[in-house]
């Protein structure tokens, strides 16, 4: 079963079809999957937001990261065997089915402490806290960080690498996770529903870690919430500073980066970062998930088992 897109629009365009099992080409493999990660931009790759940054030519089948089992390998593979238990992000989507091809130069082997289905969380997610943190920004031991939207799938790693860091975090999460964020390693929480950070902060942070959508107001507020000479980073929309307010601010993408997602699974293996997955629906309730991700029914990480 894959889960295809043969129009862009609501979750109702959302098809699941029985095609043939794909074969690898040279240098690829064919990987059965364990699960699929479920992320906000896939609401936008259905509804057709994200042709401008990916192209997308249709149909296609959902889903931009997975883990699971190499079945078979493609003429000049010889990092992986069959029975390899890999993860990878897919830049142009075929998470969301039962096999899947992938150029094994993409892929990596999946953390050994965590169950192979959970590995599906990490790669969209944590590549994009990774390079928030240490490529955009300049993150070291008592650095004081605000990160807005601490409770997803970003938030989880943000925090945690932010913590092995050893930055002062600050995050934001509503009642639905605030628990969790602290377990992580959240210095302070603030309850956004209840309160503007910029509101209850002391005194000014280093950096801004913005992982949600901030109207023009809000944005505002978060940049005074920033120290001159400090930095913003966004990964939702762009953010500019007020005039003269000395705070440098930058919005990205992230990348696919298999040599990055290697050494994030070393720290999960070592036990310096972990994985919570709040939901493990089957690939069969995937327009249910987008429904609920467009109403804000969602919180931390979904993974999607087929």
């Amino acid at each position: 079963m894959t889960a295809r897109v043969h129009a862009f629009g609501g979750p109702d365009v959302i098809r699941y079809e029985q095609v043939p099992r794909p074969a690898p080409g040279p240098g690829e493999v064919l990987v059965r999957v364990a699960a699929a990660g479920f992320n906000p931009s896939d609401v936008g790759f259905r509804a057709g937001m994200m042709r401008d940054i990916v192209r997308l030519d249709l149909p296609f089948t959902l889903g931009s990261e997975a883990a699971g089992t190499v079945v078979q390998t493609g003429d000049g593979v010889e990092r992986f065997a069959i029975g390899d238990h890999v993860v990878g992000r897919l830049d142009e989507g075929g998470a969301a089915a039962e096999y899947l091809t992938a150029s094994a130069a993409r892929l990596v082997r999946a953390p050994s402490r965590l169950p192979l289905a959970h590995a599906a969380a990490i790669p969209v997610a944590g590549l994009t806290a990774w390079q928030g943190l240490f490529e955009y920004s300049r993150i070291e031991p008592g650095t004081r960080i605000l990160i807005n939207g601490a409770g997803g799938g970003v938030g989880m790693f943000a925090v945690q690498l932010a913590r092995h860091a050893g930055a002062h975090i600050i995050a934001t999460a509503g009642p639905r996770s605030s628990d969790r964020v602290r377990g992580y390693g959240a210095d302070q929480i603030i309850d956004y529903t209840r309160v503007p950070p910029h509101q209850v902060l002391d005194h000014p942070v280093d950096l801004v870690f913005n992982l949600v959508p901030t109207p023009p107001e809000a944005a505002e507020a978060l940049c005074r919430a920033v120290r001159p000479g400090g930095s913003l980073v966004s990964i939702t929309i762009p953010v500019k500073p007020p005039p003269g307010a000395g705070v440098t601010a930058a919005h990205f993408v992230a990348r696919n980066d298999p040599a990055q997602l290697a050494e994030l699974i070393t720290l999960i293996d070592s036990g310096r970062v972990r994985v919570d997955i709040t939901a493990a629906r089957p690939l069969a309730e995937l327009p249910a998930v987008h429904r609920d991700a467009e109403a804000g029914r969602t919180s931390g990480k979904t993974i999607l088992v087929p």
